[in-house]
């Protein structure tokens, strides 16, 4: 099958010039952002307006991929302080179709989840499982020489592995991770399925390097993912003034760069103040592969340059000293599939670190988990019992435990958030990493 034949969604009509100012769509005014706090130089905390609801700042979205969080249900999420749930467009444009959930009422009606939603752009996915690398792209790389070559590797791809994505100037064509079918994905394309599936904030369609690229190649992507920002808020005004049965639902930029200041502020700057026939991004991802050691440097260079009054989105950080790190570097939310992800192989959080339940030594813990956690599974269950699910693999264990993991991330930045207001916020981040790493950081 060649790109020609590849399953896409209709090619955009109209021009973005011939649709009205943001300021005109119905329920326009219901979305926005307020800081109410700040201790230090940029921790800050605030609140995002939605449709569906505030998400108070700092604040962790859980990731719902395929419409869920896997092994939990909503509503347990909304108990445990989830504020937002973010969905993959990507697996969701696969399967089961943007289509079918815009007619179902979009994302959070599809699902029963009452509170906003997010959606990234199916970038991330397209371009990592393209190359085989799933989701570790910045820890695959981060620690070796070839990840500092001067050259760099433009065409990697995992070992054992097919490529199934090509990017080109227009877009990316891929092969579904399903079946093999080829499909297409530009920036009108991406805003289309956004704005289909319904959530609260969508972001930009943006190409994703990796720390192998070369400079020249990050340079070339950058410019890249410039002019498809550009499509993007075009294709967004086109769509936000056609799809008048839904509220208005935001776009935020995506702000990539590897580890090169230069590159980061120049996106910073280059998005930050776009502007398409009177339409601005709502909101800033930061993205892309990031070096451990190197988080707050690089999230510091991309909010010296964002506009101070819209919310910056930290993609892909659940870490305990790298939430701490951001939020004082100005990052606002945060997003992670980690906490699930560990859940399921009986990995859990707790005040003094993360530890494995399979381990022999919580047989006869008759105890929670943790017992400074307040969730459903710490005030419900034992260690012992939590334990013995694993061992029996009985799917009891992945939820109990995701609900812990989910709920102690959240608990996390609540505490981060109240600490900002009350300007303690070094005071409980050498208090927390200090129990958590076993000494501050």
């Amino acid at each position: 099958m060649t790109p020609a034949d590849a399953t896409a969604p209709a090619a955009p009509t109209g021009a973005a010039s011939a649709v009205p100012p943001p300021s005109a769509h119905p329920g326009r005014a219901s979305t926005g952002f307020a800081v109410t706090a700040q201790d230090g130089e940029k921790a800050r905390a605030g609140v995002i307006s939605t449709p569906h609801g505030e998400i108070a700042t700092p604040a962790f979205i859980p990731v719902g991929t395929k419409a869920t969080v896997k092994a939990v249900l909503p509503e347990s999420m909304t108990e445990l302080g989830a504020q937002a749930l973010l969905a993959n467009a990507y697996h969701l444009y696969l399967q089961p179709g943007h289509d079918l959930v815009d007619e179902a009422g979009g994302l959070g009606a599809f699902m029963n989840w009452p509170g906003p939603t997010y959606t990234d752009s199916g970038g991330f996915q397209v371009m990592s499982l393209g190359a085989g690398f799933k989701k570790v792209l910045s820890s695959e790389f981060s620690g070796g020489e070839k990840a500092r070559t001067a050259s760099g590797e433009d065409d990697a791809v995992a070992e054992g592995k097919e490529r199934l994505a090509h990017v080109d100037d227009d877009g990316v064509t891929f092969r579904s991770f399903i079946n093999g079918d080829v499909h297409r994905f530009t920036p009108e394309i991406s805003m289309q399925i956004q704005h289909g599936l319904g959530a609260d904030v969508m972001f930009a369609f943006d190409e994703l390097t990796t720390l192998m690229n070369s400079r020249g190649y990050q340079e070339s992507a950058l410019e890249r993912t410039r002019l498809w920002a550009i499509r993007c808020l075009a294709e967004h005004a086109r769509l936000s003034a056609d799809r008048t049965h839904r509220p208005y639902q935001q776009l935020w930029g995506v702000i990539q760069g590897a580890q090169y200041e230069d590159l980061r502020r120049k996106a910073a700057r280059d998005l930050g103040a776009m502007d398409v026939e009177g339409w601005g991004f709502d909101g800033f991802g930061i993205g892309g592969a990031l070096e451990k050691e190197n988080l707050g440097t690089i999230v510091g260079w991309v909010t010296d340059e964002l506009p101070e009054a819209k919310p910056r989105h930290l993609l892909g950080i659940s870490e305990v000293d790298d939430l701490f790190t951001a939020v004082a570097a100005g990052a606002d939310t945060f997003d992670c599939v980690s906490p699930s992800r560990v859940a399921r192989n009986s990995a859990v959080y707790t005040r003094t670190g993360r530890v494995n339940l399979t381990g022999s030594r919580y047989r006869r813990q008759f105890s929670p988990i943790d017992e400074t956690c307040d969730c459903y599974t710490c005030t419900h269950y034992t260690a012992a019992y939590v334990h013995h699910l694993f061992r029996a693999k009985e799917m009891l264990s992945s939820t109990l435990c995701t609900i812990h993991n989910e709920r102690f991330v959240v608990r996390l930045v609540d505490r981060i958030r109240a600490a900002i207001t009350a300007g303690e916020l070094d005071a409980l981040r050498e208090e927390t990493t200090g129990a958590y790493y076993g000494t501050p950081r």
